[in-house]
């Protein structure tokens, strides 16, 4: 099989690309990494090297580039059916691709008002009452994920479906903004954000994360915001 390659931004910042490495690391395969720091003067025309449509995450195989998450995933998932990317069943399976694209298109409020920053913490950020809509939504969709299809699955690994799919890449960013600006959460959310933060993929993601040494002033903010 021809060489993989996921071109990717920063990892203490860019959400998106977490979810496109992280559906890539759930298929086991191996794949070369290309890290573009965001948000310098040369950041567009790097990443034009890969996509026209200068923006990461972009897989590369076999001479084609896939950009953008979802579809990003959904290529693994018929190139690698048995890493089990979207669950078996039909209706669980319409089902995480919905709660995908509505990840995928929505909570605009939530991702403007709190970026994410795995390394950082923000305690006292306020966030907007869209915002806030936007995480009871999330809390919802997870706690209904689970409970009508995680749980009834065995073995039940603790994810959205059972397995890890691609349900869980999109929202592990979700997970790291729910840590960084301290949100109070009830005990199945928080043990929900524990489980997708703990797996060895997201430690190597985030071990990576605390040592990039670059900073952008757009995704800091100090102790009273």
């Amino acid at each position: 099989m021809d060489e993989l390659v996921l071109v990717i931004g920063n990892k203490n910042y860019s959400s998106w690309s977490l979810r496109g490495w992280l559906m890539l690391k759930a298929t086991g395969a191996p794949f070369r990494e290309v890290v573009v720091p965001l948000d310098q003067p040369d950041t567009r025309q790097q990443i034009l090297q890969y996509t026209p449509s200068a923006r990461v995450p972009v897989l590369i195989h076999k001479g084609v580039s896939i950009w953008d998450s979802l579809a990003i995933g959904e290529y693994l998932a018929e190139t690698f059916p048995a890493a089990g990317l979207w669950p078996q069943d039909k209706e669980a399976r319409a089902l995480a691709r919905a709660v995908s694209a509505e990840m995928h298109s929505g909570f605009v409020d939530l991702r403007r008002e709190a970026p994410m920053n795995i390394r950082g913490r923000f305690p006292h950020r306020t966030l907007n009452a869209q915002a806030t809509a936007d995480i009871r939504r999330i809390v919802a969709l997870w706690r209904d994920c689970r409970r009508n299809f995680g749980e009834k699955r065995n073995p039940d690994e603790g994810y959205l479906f059972g397995g890890f799919t691609i349900a869980d890449a999109m929202f592990t960013p979700i997970a790291t903004r729910l840590r960084t600006y301290e949100i109070a959460l009830d005990n199945d959310t928080a043990s929900y954000v524990d489980r997708v933060l703990s797996t060895p993929a997201m430690k190597e993601w985030t071990a990576a994360a605390l040592n990039e040494t670059w900073r952008n002033p757009k995704y800091e903010f100090d102790s009273a915001s």
